[in-house]
């Protein structure tokens, strides 16, 4: 009884994609990495799933468009990241996605009562907004998405210090303004 063949590691289908324009390979390479990259953009937008839907699929044209500029030093991961904090950055430009105001219960719905964890988690992704975008990702690389401070210095392209400065000042920030929730 044989047994399945292994999946192709990233390095062999990128080495498809580049030696045989294997655009399946590259397919493979978006289906088996999107997942990771829409959730890094969703966290960013504030949980705007059709802004996070759009900047992955710009993540991904830019990806096949820069494939030759992928060395190999980091995680595939890692360079896809980058691409996405990258393209999040350019279309950020200062805007501060703010959530809505959660939905308001009228008189007698009491059955209709949200739970503490959907409010605990409306007032963090408001805290979340309001951070500068750098520190927002910052925060996000390094706690939702579990990344060494080391490798999300390499994906925000900046100085391990740099790193580690907006994630202690993204911390702080959140704890000031989660202190202030009623």
């Amino acid at each position: 009884m044989s047994s399945p063949p292994e999946a192709p590691s990233d390095a062999e289908l990128i080495t498809r994609v580049l030696v045989r324009d294997d655009r399946r390979a590259f397919g493979e390479l978006v289906a088996r990495h999107q997942s990771a990259v829409r959730g890094l953009l969703r966290r960013l937008t504030g949980g705007d799933v059709a802004q996070a839907d759009d900047l992955a699929q710009e993540t991904f044209l830019r990806a096949l468009r820069g494939l030759r500029g992928y060395r190999g030093g980091a995680k595939f991961s890692s360079w896809l990241y980058r691409i996405a904090c990258n393209v999040y950055f350019s279309h950020d430009r200062g805007s501060r996605d703010v959530p809505p105001e959660p939905p308001a219960l009228e008189e007698g719905s009491a059955g209709l009562l949200l739970p503490d964890t959907f409010l605990e988690r409306y007032d963090l992704e408001r805290a979340l907004a309001s951070l500068k975008p750098r520190e927002r990702a910052a925060l996000v690389l390094t706690y939702a998405n579990e990344l060494t401070h080391e490798e999300a210095a390499v994906v925000l392209d900046c100085p391990l210090g740099t790193l580690k400065t907006h994630v202690a000042r993204a911390k702080e920030k959140l704890r000031r303004q989660l202190e202030e929730v009623p």
